[in-house]
């Protein structure tokens, strides 16, 4: 038992990186980010806390010339109570933290020793990150010592986004050590007594996907925010150069500001909240928009996912007309963001963050601290700080009328908007100050380190291999959609095997619809989601976009010229804008006047290069030669380095044909449109179901034994016949 009279000794663990007191190298590298601020400001935070005898924030010594020699000194003292301890871990030189894992072994040792050889062990070692994870487990086990664990990030989201950036599967492994990271990760939450999380989306989109997930044994504690950076505004703020600068194309530059301010990520969502302005006549009679999407020179010269935003943003500005009552500067700098919160609330205005999804939010935060009210998405963090603070409305962030009203309801009731004003300062100062992140910290710690909480473990179960080995894929409409009451089940079948196979979804609506439908019927997030036909492909849990799909499928790609062939083709007919995109031309066809053969003669006689598919009887979709579910999904499973053979296909309609020749084991649902898919019935390995929708999903699910032996028992039928 501690004696209370000297209070707790608590060594937080972060190994990779560069850590010091002063002047902290951030954006140096990938390894000097925000885990290096929060763990700084954790350590200062504790320190000055009632009963904290002792707080040493340990981290790897470094000797190198080609960085500041601070890095090499073992002890750095900050105050009474406070230091850095490094400790030398092999090679002096400075690591990038994937080629640490070969060194830890000599660190943990040289850990072990520190603190033997100092006669002083830790009540409670915090490990940040999983290099720190895995020399916390081992120490937690030698010395007896309980662990608490951040992860910061996880090996397999990290794995997720990197597929998506194009790297495969190997090179992952090879690259970032990702399989030892992981089984770090794996070993860390089998060790630790509790984890620490930002947000309860972090804790039931992610961390759920692995192994040894104990939700029980999850906390959520918010990071700290400097709010001496951010604060309420004096009442200058709108006579200052930078509110002419950002106000000098508007008409009426007196009205309050509609702030949005975020990277041109189409996973911000910024296109929604243009739209909402420009459909609201009421909006633009009350209130300007302004829109701080990065800095550019020229949009050309942008990566491709921001030249989409602003071409976006700029085509919905001139849509709805609204010229000079939207501002997009060009620039801004770091510093201004602050004294950019202080105008719009100065002004009267409202901060908005519609983003599709949303992990944290901590511009919501920066601006509840600079005293606006704040409209945000319902998904994910910004669910936790309006909970707490009180402070605005949460939005569905696709369907543009609910921001409509949100923003309507704070400009015009005046006492609405200083109340969440007032109780959004109140609330982060309470919730999101590093006081209070200390003083929730020291409350779930203080329990373990007196050994008076009975901690339980539930038994987990263990896949036979790192990553999951097999996959799902369905469409939506035909298969997942049509009765409630077997999609539920499929859905919680689902859940219980998340951690062995994958969730992929295709289909050939674009990503809002699709969302939109997912949200409608209560379908959880795949880990991939195949959209446009198989022209884009988004990964969990962020929706991050496949960049390295779109370059492939890009070769020959002709849209312009193939719109101006078909222009007059008779029996076609233009899907409205909200169907099409630039590797997607939909049309409605008309069977009787259109002859689909005829179609592709034509763009073939054009030298065109381009893929032509009907589905439903009246839609046509063309693609990108490289493009379509099945070519998508071929490309997804190679990715997640799954044979095509444990890979099940459920299908609806002609447009999911393709997904289901070959390999896979393919099932179509009792359900299917017309006679479409009726000429796969001679194909031996396809399954036929005799119920429709989730239901006969799940009666193919279980003819091919999917989550056991997970192969086609008619194949051991001819085996036998053949003896």
């Amino acid at each position: 038992m501690i004696d209370q009279t000297e209070g707790f000794y608590i060594a937080l663990l972060s190994i990779h990186g560069l850590i010091r007191w002063h002047n902290l190298e951030l954006g140096r590298d990938a390894d000097t980010g925000g885990q290096t601020l929060y763990v700084v400001e954790l350590a200062q935070a504790l320190a000055v806390q009632p009963g904290i005898r002792k707080v040493d924030l340990i981290t790897q010594r470094v000797v190198d010339e080609s960085i500041s020699p601070d890095y090499a000194q073992q002890i750095e003292q900050h105050g009474d109570n406070l230091r850095i301890v490094r400790i030398d871990a092999g090679p002096e030189e400075y690591l990038a933290k994937e080629r640490l894992w070969n060194h830890l072994d000599f660190f943990t040792d040289n850990l072990a020793r520190f603190f033997r050889e100092n006669n002083s062990i830790p009540d409670i070692l915090h490990s940040h990150y999983a290099d720190a994870g895995y020399v916390g487990s081992h120490l937690a086990r030698l010395l007896g010592i309980p662990l608490i664990h951040t992860g910061h990030s996880l090996g397999r989201v990290k794995h997720s986004r990197l597929l998506a950036s194009g790297v495969k599967a190997r090179e992952i492994d090879n690259r970032f050590n990702m399989s030892r990271r992981i089984e770090a990760e794996e070993q860390t939450l089998a060790t630790a007594e509790r984890v620490i999380t930002s947000t309860h989306q972090e804790i039931t989109e992610q961390y759920e996907l692995y192994d040894h997930y104990q939700p029980d044994l999850m906390r959520v504690v918010p990071p700290g925010t400097n709010l001496n950076k951010f604060k309420p505004p004096t009442g200058e703020e709108l006579q200052s150069p930078l509110f002419e600068n950002l106000t000098r194309h508007l008409k009426d530059p007196d009205k309050p500001i509609i702030l949005a301010l975020s990277r041109p990520d189409g996973r911000k969502n910024i296109v929604a909240l243009v739209e909402a302005f420009g459909q609201s006549s009421k909006l633009q009679e009350l209130a300007n928009l302004l829109i701080i999407a990065g800095n550019r020179d020229d949009i050309d010269d942008l990566e491709d996912g921001a030249q989409e935003v602003f071409h976006e943003l700029l085509v919905a500005i001139d849509r709805y007309d609204i010229y000079g009552k939207v501002s997009l500067p060009k620039h801004h700098k770091r510093d201004e963001v602050p004294k950019i919160y202080r105008i719009v609330a100065a002004s009267g205005g409202v901060f908005v963050n519609p983003a599709l999804t949303e992990p944290f939010g901590l511009t919501l935060i920066e601006a509840a601290a600079s005293g606006l009210p704040i409209v945000a998405t319902e998904d994910g963090g910004p669910q936790d700080i309006i909970k707490n603070c009180k402070n605005g409305l949460l939005i569905d962030p696709l369907e543009s009328e609910t921001i409509t009203q949100a923003l309507l309801k704070l400009l015009l009731d005046p006492q609405l908007w200083q109340k969440y004003s007032a109780q959004g300062l109140r609330g982060v100062k309470e919730n999101y100050s590093w006081q209070a992140h200390a003083q929730r910290y020291l409350a779930i710690i203080k329990p373990i380190a007196e050994r008076s909480e009975q901690l339980l473990r539930k038994s987990v179960r263990l896949r036979t291999g790192l990553y999951r080995d097999r996959a799902i894929v369905t469409d939506l409409d035909q298969n997942l959609i049509g009765d409630d009451s077997s999609l539920k089940t499929l859905v919680q079948l689902l859940l219980e095997q998340r951690t062995n196979s994958y969730f992929v979804i295709a289909t050939g609506r674009r990503l809002y619809s699709a969302l939109k439908l997912m949200k409608k019927h209560k379908i959880p997030q795949p880990d991939v989601l195949i959209t446009s036909s198989g022209t884009k492909i988004y990964y969990a849990p962020k929706l991050v976009a496949d960049t390295a799909w779109v370059k492939h499928i890009d070769h020959h790609w002709s849209p312009r010229t193939i719109k101006k062939v078909l222009a007059n083709y008779p029996g076609l007919i233009a899907q409205p804008n909200t169907e099409q995109s630039y590797y997607k031309l939909s049309y409605y066809i008309d069977p009787e006047e259109a002859d689909i053969e005829e179609i592709k003669q034509l763009l073939h006689r054009e030298e065109l290069s381009a893929y032509v598919q009907m589905s439903f009887g009246q839609f046509l979709d063309i693609l990108p030669l490289r493009a379509s579910k099945g070519i998508a999904l071929r490309y997804v499973v190679q990715q997640l380095n799954i044979p095509l053979q444990k890979v099940f296909v459920a299908g609806g309609s002609g447009a999911d044909e393709d997904m289901m020749r070959g390999n896979t084991l393919a099932a179509v649902v009792a359900n299917r449109h017309g006679e479409e898919l009726c000429q796969l019935v001679s194909n031996e390995r396809i399954y036929f179901s005799q119920q429709p929708n989730a239901a006969g999903i799940m009666e193919a699910l279980a003819f091919y034994d999917f989550f056991n032996s997970c192969r086609d028992p008619r194949e051991d039928n001819q085996r036998e016949e053949t003896r």
